[in-house]
């Protein structure tokens, strides 16, 4: 898959390397030297190459930089300025987020949780260069918003489902004839680590299910819904085909994030809201097993149904699409 290139090489002076990492950092929020290395550079065997670039893009006022808490080392988590947005946007290859990462943000208690969602989507990414597919540094979009409920947009949580990302991937198998069929993956991801309450996960299912049934309906008046409304679910606007939904685990020992993992099964056993949608393809798996056997190993548990891990994520169903 070619690089991620958006502005011209004599834009700010920028090298190659500089100009990738931006919209990188742009899409992902905060990014530590080695996530940046291992998602632009694989090859390399040290950060020193992407370390000096980003100290030449913080010189311009792109970029900046905020210590990792959990870091004795001081190791430093990068993030675009609002200059830095602003560049990457007027190239117009990116769709502009209302998010900004800010000094306060950088530095709070959310870096655990963005650094892990990073880590799931290289874990992608790495497994797709080794298995030839397609999934690259900008293949995964974070909180991406999904309305699940007609009516005020304030009810938040209630309005609205977020995944904490949206992933694209394309798997590609041989098939009898001697070509090769490439299949569209599409995968809503969470990410818990072991701070959100299984309630809330069992509950993040239910919008999920919800959003698979969600079929809007136009206002007419004052809220009344205009006579017949749409006919079709507001996710086929979206998508070819429902995403499938992979709940990552991490953040705790193996044991607990087994305990949790058969908790959250057994919530959605007894949670009647969620057998009518019983079809949709979910499963959880832990963040550690995604990086060393990938998302294709039977290391994904089912979320309903049988217990057993499989490799439940490419498995063929209605939630993959034929790519060209």
């Amino acid at each position: 898959m070619p690089r991620p290139r958006f502005l011209d090489p004599t834009d700010r002076g920028l090298s190659q390397l500089g100009q990738e990492i931006l919209p990188v950092l742009y899409r992902h929020r905060l990014l530590t030297a080695g996530q940046l290395t291992q998602l632009l550079r694989p090859s390399a065997t040290s950060t020193r190459y992407i370390r000096r670039q980003l100290e030449v893009l913080h010189g311009r006022g792109l970029v900046n930089a905020s210590i990792r808490r959990t870091s004795r080392a001081g190791e430093l988590l990068w993030y675009t300025t609002a200059l830095g947005c602003e560049v990457v946007e007027s190239g117009g290859e990116l769709a502009p987020r209302a998010y900004r990462m800010t000094e306060d943000a950088a530095a709070s208690q959310l870096q655990e949780h963005t650094l892990a969602v990073n880590d799931m989507g290289l874990a992608f990414v790495q497994h797709a260069r080794r298995l030839s597919d397609e999934c690259g540094p900008l293949d995964w979009d974070p909180e991406v918003a999904h309305r699940v409920r007609d009516g005020d947009s304030r009810l938040g949580d209630e309005a609205f489902l977020v995944p904490d990302s949206v992933l694209r991937y394309i798997h590609t198998t041989p098939t009898g004839d001697g070509s090769q069929q490439r299949m569209l993956l599409t995968f809503f991801c969470e990410i818990d680590r072991a701070t959100m309450s299984i309630a809330r996960l069992a509950a993040k299912l239910h919008a999920y299910a919800r959003y698979a049934r969600y079929i809007p309906q136009p206002a007419l008046g004052r809220g009344r819904p205009k006579a017949g409304g749409y006919r079709r679910e507001a996710w086929r606007a979206r998508y070819p085909s429902f995403p499938r939904i992979l709940l990552v685990l991490d953040g705790a020992s193996p044991s607990q994030l087994a305990k949790r993992t058969d908790d959250l099964r057994a919530l959605a056993a007894a949670d009647a809201r969620l057998q009518p949608a019983a079809d949709l393809q979910a499963g959880v798996t832990t963040l550690e097993q995604l990086r060393i056997h990938g998302p294709f190993a039977p290391i994904v548990t089912p979320v309903l149904g049988d217990p057993e891990p499989t490799d439940v994520l490419l498995r063929p169903s209605a939630t993959a699409t034929s790519v060209a």
